[in-house]
This record gives structure tokens, sequence and C-alpha cells, in this order.
């Protein structure tokens, strides 16, 4: 949108230039620096890194691996957020706001702190799995390969399915429903043939997040994956390995990933183009009271589920007040010795940083989501269009690969950023930003130019209608992404644990390390204090934006 008297180059065209050369900077020049690695070798092309990854079954099965996971646990995701979705638009549940904060925290936890808590459930030494092999007489082995693994990412993954669904069906029409049903289809039918398809583009959405997420995570299969050997359990072990002598063949597995998370973005892109579809809820689609079997049915199903979904986190926080003998054994006494373990002299760093890095990364990721989403829909041009694309990178690239890329890119000259507090910071507003700029972008492309418009009219600068009309107006929608972005943000481990150091560890590295040396009672202390904040930040985000529930 463009005003009369307007010049070519201003203060939005800066805005964009600038913004631009940053994404440039931080998002195009490691990846760039991923495919030199990769590719040249003595200043010569050489493909023999992917020859070497390809010819080995070693290496490709752990791709092959990694697609028979994710394709399973995406499509249990969607059996389970789909229905959860519908019922609770649909009937009234008791107790649904609750639930609702209930499903979104278990998927804002980190997946392996998930795997963790169900080891301690269904290990074999669990509590569950105790009490199954006393009552049955049998000797269960766990929770560890395959199925767990699918297990924990199918449980973790569903909320986001719930949310995008949730959304969809928020701003349905159900004077479409109503018109179906007076045509005498039943309610199967108007599910299939009416609600499904129109909630399909927002499903195709979380499905491909649901993808990436399962597919890039490498902290589950690391913990009970016992032998079943993921992509990216391949990707980090050889990475850590040989980050001194073989980067190229680590940066090879990289680009493989990248060309895989693009692939099926644009898949995704297409699929969802060719099933928009547009219309207005003039009468949304509102929860109904339902009577007898159905309701007695749909109250058990949302609550076992939500239960089954939460159970991971209900775990945490009880077994952080229990003793341990070693930091493994738990005792069955309840103390506070992990707490003062964790917050003992030395110990609270991690929490320190996690609080600092995310606030100041919340800061960058506001300020940016804001502008971004302004000038791509307000000032649309060639510049804004190629800075729109690339801040979806990040948002589909593994967040291991980002962090990669960094090092590789700012560990030497001329950018020295590697072990410090700013590159931390970078990776985190990178890697969570385009939740705030897609819900900004929604939020904006409901505001309609003819108010700043006459703001401008009346003698206000493009600049201060901006700042004191648009910015105001656009707010739900930023406060909405900003605290998806704050709460995945602090909970973010794939980038951070390739890039901390001692100073600069967070609460995520310092749960994973617990995990890894056995000392589950530390760990479940600061797995208490990671949820505990994602859950009185929701509860600050529900009070002061009004809202009952966060769909996507």
């Amino acid at each position: 949108m463009r005003y009369a008297g307007e010049k070519r180059f201003n203060v939005w065209t800066a805005l964009t230039l600038i913004l631009l050369a940053l994404f440039l900077l931080f998002v195009i020049y490691p990846i760039g620096m991923l495919i030199v690695k990769s590719l040249f070798v003595g200043g010569k092309v050489d493909l023999s890194y992917f020859v070497k990854f390809f010819s080995k079954k070693y290496y490709w099965v752990t791709l092959v691996n990694s697609f028979k996971v994710t394709v399973l646990s995406t499509l249990l995701a969607c059996l389970i957020g789909v229905p959860m979705a519908y019922l609770l638009r649909s009937v009234k549940i008791r107790g649904s706001e609750f639930l609702n904060i209930l499903i979104v925290i278990s998927y804002l936890s980190p997946p392996f702190i998930g795997a963790y808590a169900w080891i301690q459930l269904l290990g074999r030494n669990g509590f569950i799995t105790r009490i199954l092999n006393a009552l049955f007489h049998v000797k269960l082995h766990g929770i560890y390969g395959f199925a767990g693994i699918v297990l924990v990412f199918s449980l973790q993954s569903f909320p986001l399915i719930y949310m995008y669904v949730s959304g969809a069906m928020k701003n349905l029409d159900n004077s479409l429903n109503e018109a179906a049903e007076s045509l005498g289809c039943n309610a199967f039918q108007r599910v299939t043939k009416v609600i499904f398809p129109l909630v399909l583009p927002s499903l195709l959405a979380g499905m491909l997040l649901v993808f990436m997420r399962v597919f890039s995570d490498f902290g589950t299969p690391m913990i009970i994956g016992e032998g079943y050997k993921t992509f990216p359990v391949m990707l980090y072990t050889q990475f850590m390995g040989e980050v001194g002598t073989n980067d190229g063949f680590a940066a090879t597995m990289c680009v493989i990933v990248i060309v895989i998370a693009l692939m099926f973005f644009f898949i995704q892109k297409l699929l969802g183009q060719k099933f928009t579809y547009s219309m207005t809820a003039l009468k949304p689609m509102q929860a109904q009271e339902a009577e007898g079997w159905r309701k007695v049915c749909a109250h058990l199903a949302v609550y076992l589920v939500t239960l089954v979904a939460a159970l991971p986190q209900i775990t945490v926080i009880i077994t952080s007040f229990i003793g341990t003998i070693n930091g493994s054994l738990f005792t069955g006494e309840f103390t506070l010795d992990n707490y003062r373990n964790i917050f003992s002299k030395g110990n609270t760093v991690a929490i320190r940083n996690t609080y600092l890095f995310g606030l100041e990364a919340i800061v960058v990721v506001i300020v940016c989501g804001i502008l971004i989403s302004y000038l791509s829909v307000r000032k649309k041009n060639t510049l804004t269009g190629v800075l729109d694309v690339l801040t979806m990178f990040p948002y589909i690239i593994p967040g291991s690969v980002l962090g990669i890329s960094f090092l590789y890119a700012f560990n030497g000259p001329p950018f020295l950023l590697g072990g410090t507090v700013i590159i931390m910071i970078i990776a985190l507003s990178i890697r969570r930003m385009p939740y705030t700029i897609r819900s900004s972008t929604a939020i904006i492309g409901q505001i309609s130019p003819s108010i700043e418009e006459a703001s401008i009219s009346l003698g206000a600068s493009q600049v201060k209608t901006f700042l004191q009309i648009t910015v105001p107006m656009m707010l739900p929608g930023v406060l909405s992404g900003a605290i998806m972005s704050w709460i995945t943000l602090i909970s973010e481990l794939s980038s951070s644990v390739i890039l901390y150091t001692s100073r600069t560890s967070t609460l995520t590295v310092a749960i994973y390390s617990e995990v890894i040396r056995s000392n589950f009672g530390n760990a479940a202390a600061y797995s208490t204090i990671l949820t505990l904040t994602s859950i009185v930040s929701l509860l600050i985000f529900f009070k002061v934006s009004g809202s009952k529930d966060l769909s996507v």
C-alpha cells in the first residue's frame, strides 16, 4: 500500500533492507556455509560425502527409521488431535478451559522430558510396569525402541493438531453445518463432507509442523531408542564426534535434512492452496450440551486423552519432590533435596540464563515480528516478499541443523560469536520468531487500511500512525504469537545443546544433561520449574488477552 507523495526510498524501505540483511546473515549465510562444506573439498566440487552416506547402510538406514517414526507419529497425532478438537468445539465439556491448558502444556514441554517421564512410568522398573508385572505375572521390557518413540511423539504432538484444527473450527460458519443437516446428512456425513474439508488446510499446516518436530528431534530417540537410531541422533553423534576432523560429512547430513524439510514444506503449501476455502463465520460454531450416552462418552474420551497427555508433566512434578539415592534411585520419601541441589551455589546458572536469554530474545521476536508482518502486508513489493519467505526457513529447518550451521558460520573470522550469549539469543530469536510473525500477519490482515488512511489524512505521519494506531490494534495477534514464541524458546533444546557452553547453559540443556547422567531427581526439579513457567505464562496470557484458549 503506497500513499500519495510517498517516496520510493523511505523509512519502510530502509527497515526492509535492514531486516533482510539480518536474515541473509543469520539464515542464508549459515546455510550457505553448510552447502559449501558438503560440496567442496580442497576448492573443488566433491560429492564423496553424499556417496558415503547413501552407499553405507549404517547411515541411510537411520533416514528410513526416521521416516517410519515420523509418518506413524504424525498419523496417530491426527487420529487423536482431530477428534479432540471436534469434541471440545461441538460438545460442552466441564472444565474445558483447564483441559485446554493441560493439552497445550503437554505440547509446549520438550519431547525428551516426556521420554524421561515415561521411563519412570513404563521403563523396565517403571511404576506402571511393576504394577502390570505383579498383576499379570509377566516380565515387560519397558517402553524402549520403536514403539516407545512413537508413543512419546504421538502424545507430545497431537496437541499441535488439536490447536490448528480447533482454531479452524472456531472460524467455521455453523450455518453450513445446519444446511447439511437440513438436507438429510447425519452427524458422520456432516463431519466428513462439510467440517473436515473446511479444516483440511489447517490440518495440513499442523501435520507439517508435527512432521518436522518429530523428524528433527534427537532427545527422545537418544533417551529411549536403545539401538533404534534415527537420523537426528546420527547427525548429533556425527557432529559432536567429528566436528574437529570431518565436519564436511556432518554438513552433508545437514544439507540432506534441509532438502527433506523444504520438500515437505512445498508439498504442504501446494496441498494447502489446493484445498483452501474462504469463508466468514457469521454464525460461529458453538459447543452444545450433549445428552445421555453421547455426553458420557465425550467426557470420558476427552478426560482420558488429556490425562494420558498430561501424565508425563504430573509425573515429573511429583518425582521432583521424592528423594533419590545417588540421583538415580528414588527412595519414595518426599523431600526438597532435589530443589536444594539445583538451587545450591553454582547450579542456578541454567535457570538464570533461561529467563535472561528468553526475555532478551522475546523482545527481539516481538519487535521484528511486528515490523516484518506490517511490511509483508502493507508494503508489498519484491523485497518484502523475499523477506517473508526467508522468515519461514527457521520454521522448518531443524534446530540442530541451525545450531551446527551457526557454529560453522560464526566460530571464526570474520564473525567470532561462538560460545557467546549473543549467538544463543540470536538462535532462539530466529528459531521462534515465525510464531509471532504468522499471528501478527493474520491480525493485520483483518485491520482495514482505511483506518490508517484516515489518520494520515488528518495530518499524522506514517510512522506515528503505525505506532499509535496500527500497533495497538495488532496487539491481540501479537500477544498470541508472542506467548507461543516465549514458551517454545525457553523450551528449546535442539539448537541450544549444540551452541551452549558452561556459561550459557539453559534449563533444557541442564535437564538433558542430568537425564543422560541419570540424575533423575535434579532433572525432575529442573523440569518442574520449566513446566510451571509455561503454565504461569499461559495463565497471564489468558488474563491479559481475555481469551479462553490458545488456538493457532
